[in-house]
């Protein structure tokens, strides 16, 4: 018989807590209209000002399949626009609509307070180990999670 125990495992516990806030996450986007993956697309064209979809891929950590998908769907929902290149018609540039605008000021207030819940039960200490602790955890690794 083994001696692992599954909740005594690190990654276990990780990825409860991280089940848990993305569970409240996606239940106050769903409001929206929105789900994970199209509001990190949002932030990835509204915030980071990515306007390349391999580079919006690269930085939520999905395949290029997943977010050709995501875009499409977010542009027929009206909450972005993507042009073919003009010098190259390969390229693609994605620019958020009125609407995308929008639902990323609805849905700032919805991250914020996720994330005030779980750092409220941690002294501001706790919160900064636990920061230095997870890059610990990820230091020298593939954190390119959109091959999985």
């Amino acid at each position: 018989m083994s001696n692992y125990r599954l909740h005594a495992s690190l990654g276990y516990n990780l990825s409860l807590a991280a089940r848990l806030q993305e569970r409240r996450l996606d239940d106050a986007l769903k409001t929206l209209g929105l789900t994970r993956t199209t509001w990190c697309v949002l932030l990835a064209v509204g915030v980071e000002n990515l306007r390349q979809p391999s580079d919006i891929a690269a930085f939520i950590g999905i395949d290029r399949t997943a977010t050709s998908r995501a875009l499409r769907y977010m542009e027929a929902d009206g909450l972005l626009k993507r042009e073919t290149g003009r010098k190259d018609r390969r390229t693609t540039r994605v620019t958020l609509t009125d609407t995308g605008l929008e639902r990323i000021e609805q849905g700032v207030p919805f991250a914020i307070e996720n994330n005030a819940l779980m750092r409220a039960k941690l002294t501001e200490k706790e919160h900064e180990q636990l920061l230095a602790l997870i890059s610990k955890l990820t230091e020298g690794e593939d954190t390119d999670l959109s091959v999985f």
